[in-house]
């Protein structure tokens, strides 16, 4: 990291503002398109000026399991695919999942001849049945903060979802903002994390605090039978 990146943090500010704002007018997949609109970048996760977000996916894989190989990584939220592509370093196929087309179009640019990585539109709301159990990783980053509802109950009715869409004996790794503990979003974070935690549909392996992000390692029960949907 360097003090250049705090032109990042300033950038993803703006970004989180205009969609807040948007999304009271035109709805959270409308808004998320307008940000992503014409290919643009707009937390500047591949901005090479930049160098947080790289540290911090590196950081992230360096949490799984050393030397484990995945045979299917699914990414939610996926955005423009920079995470999604750092994963197919340790995974054999990623999918990479994004409420926004226009952000799955740019990925999926991005992407052009890397085997076994792909890119769908989709809504971390409203999961397809067809992906349940078949990931043995799964990434939740930087997504779920910016759901239309997260209140406790909500929170904990997706993660009882996100856990089905894991194998038996799968791992979910989940990373979110936090800064200072007692801000909001620090808050909103740390209640995210307390879900996952609490659910029964994962077993909580450790929690990391690092630099401005919580991440949080899981693990799906080994046995075949998994939670019910709620």
């Amino acid at each position: 990291m360097s003090p250049r990146d705090i032109g990042l943090f300033v950038q993803s500010a703006r970004t989180d503002a205009r969609i807040a704002s948007l999304r009271k007018r035109v709805g959270a997949r409308a808004a998320f398109e307008a940000a992503y609109d014409g290919g643009a970048d707009p937390w500047a996760s591949a901005d090479r000026r930049y160098s947080y977000q790289r540290w911090k996916y590196e950081a992230l894989i360096g949490l799984l399991p050393q030397g484990r190989r995945f045979a299917k990584a699914l990414d939610l939220g996926s955005g423009t695919g920079t995470l999604s592509l750092a994963l197919a370093g340790i995974a054999d196929t990623v999918l990479g999942l994004d409420i926004a087309q226009s952000a799955v179009d740019s990925a999926a640019a991005r992407a052009a001849g890397r085997a076994g990585v792909s890119f769908r539109q989709g809504d971390v709301g409203a999961l397809d049945p067809a992906l349940d159990g078949g990931f043995d990783l799964v990434v939740v980053a930087d997504t779920l903060y910016y759901l239309d509802r997260v209140d406790d109950l909500s929170l904990k009715t997706l993660v009882l979802r996100i856990s089905r869409l894991l194998s038996p004996g799968g791992i979910c790794l989940v990373a979110n903002h936090y800064f200072f503990a007692g801000d909001r979003d620090s808050r909103l974070t740390r209640r995210i994390h307390d879900a996952f935690v609490w659910s029964p549909g994962f077993d909580h392996v450790v929690t990391h605090r690092r630099p401005f992000f919580l991440a949080t390692l899981l693990t799906s029960p080994p046995q075949a039978e998994m939670p019910a949907p709620a």
